[in-house]
């Protein structure tokens, strides 16, 4: 059995909200004075508003507890403000848990926010033999990675510049072939990486995974699914500030994505001829869900009521592009083929194929009508869902827009000379 690398027990961190230092030793002394009396004290906060000092506190994190082996690449998933940045602070000991135990064993290099350990007024050579020292090596240990450090951040010409002078991409370049260069046992790397361009994001995860392949750990904080799910071995999500899930990637992202509702709270529009009663999305497995592999078919069940059966209607299916708007395709089935004169309700089901779609996000249109003719029913954005790409090859530059599709063309070498 792997060593145990970091362990963690009921660890919690609680802020309190709106209140800020003074600043001031005699301000400090007075609001201290003021408590000691039982006297309302006035607190400096972030909108410059009076306060009590019955301010409610907020708990980033509690009763979180669990163990990362060594060598174990472990994704740490969840939504803005879930809490994922503080339990990073903690690990890296940049900030002080309210209560709890953390036990880390080995050298630890974190890469959190851009220019993290960096000193302004330092070069960046001089930054990097700071952060190395800090990492507890010495200077000739530093000096023979630092060529290899100056080439993978690509800022050769700027090296004996103050790093204040550096772009945020610049910073992040420097400071994770810094972190990952001077082989802590520990990496842990948080969503800076989204910083840099597409280069350097496919050099940085080769290089975790270089770093991962040596037998090191490696903990990463990243909303790009795709490279969760390429890169990272396990998942855990944290959600509203506790451990929510842990264990297998895939299962994990796609309960971190569940929690957008299946479909679109809605009311039928039963008075219709024809109408939309119900919307369900299923993966290959035909089960209930909104988060689907882009190698995988999914499926869409569309419930409709009748009142008067229309031979002519057509039932129109279309997904769209979530961020861009784009209609991706439609589809279009005759109800002539869904049902008779009598029927009082029909359930139709719509299989998408595999490796179809492109990771992102997506929504459905629905609409019964009689082309030039009317429209019976017809709803803009009935249910929405999510396509995880996890091993395409284009996952790693997700923020690139390479189109809602793969397309299956066929390459031919017509010419090597």
């Amino acid at each position: 059995m792997s060593q145990i690398v970091i362990q963690v027990e009921n660890l919690a961190k609680r802020y309190r909200l709106g209140t800020v230092n003074s600043q001031t030793l005699r301000e400090d002394l007075a609001q201290l004075f003021a408590r000691l009396r039982g006297k309302k004290q006035t607190l400096q906060t972030a909108t410059n508003t009076l306060d009590s000092i019955d301010n409610p506190y907020v708990w980033a994190l509690k009763d979180v507890s669990f163990k990362v082996p060594q060598g174990q690449v472990l994704g740490i998933i969840g939504k803005n403000g879930a809490g994922k940045s503080t339990l990073l602070k903690l690990l890296s000991k940049i900030t002080a848990p309210t209560s709890g135990i953390i036990k880390v064993k080995g050298k630890l290099a974190s890469l959190l926010e851009v220019g993290t350990g960096f000193h302004p007024e330092l070069t960046g050579r001089e930054n990097i033999f700071l952060n190395g020292a800090i990492l507890g090596m010495t200077k000739a240990e530093i000096r023979t990675k630092l060529d290899e450090i100056v080439d993978f951040a690509g800022i050769s010409k700027y090296i004996d510049t103050p790093v204040k002078r550096y772009s945020s991409g610049m910073s992040v370049r420097l400071g994770f072939a810094i972190a990952a260069h001077l082989e802590p046992e520990i990496l842990i790397v948080d969503e800076v990486l989204a910083v840099g361009d597409y280069e350097f994001q496919k050099k940085a995860i080769g290089k975790m995974q270089d770093v991962a392949a040596g037998g090191r750990t490696v903990l990463f904080v990243s909303h790009n699914m795709g490279a969760v799910g390429s890169f990272c071995q396990e998942v855990m999500v944290i959600k509203q500030g506790q451990v929510d899930f842990r264990g297998d990637t895939h299962e994990g992202i796609a309960r971190y994505m569940e929690d957008n509702a299946l479909s679109k709270d809605f009311s039928p529009n039963q008075e219709a001829e024809m109408f939309i009663q119900q919307v369900e999305l299923l993966n290959q497995a035909q089960t209930l869900t909104n988060v689907f592999n882009y190698a995988e078919t999914f499926s869409v069940r569309i419930s409709i009521g009748i009142n008067q059966f229309q031979e002519n209607a057509f039932l129109s299916f279309r997904v769209s592009d979530a961020q861009r708007g784009r209609i991706v395709f439609t589809q279009e089935y005759p109800f002539r083929k869904i049902g008779t004169v009598s029927s009082s309700q029909a359930e139709v089901l719509v299989t998408t194929p595999s490796h179809f779609l492109r990771g992102g996000k997506y929504r459905i249109f629905l609409a019964i009508y009689i082309p030039n003719v009317g429209v019976f029913d017809v709803w803009e954005d009935i249910a929405q869902f999510t396509v995880v790409d996890t091993g395409s090859g284009y996952e790693q530059h997700s923020h690139i827009d390479n189109g809602c599709v793969f397309a299956d063309c066929q390459w031919e070498v017509l010419s090597n000379t």
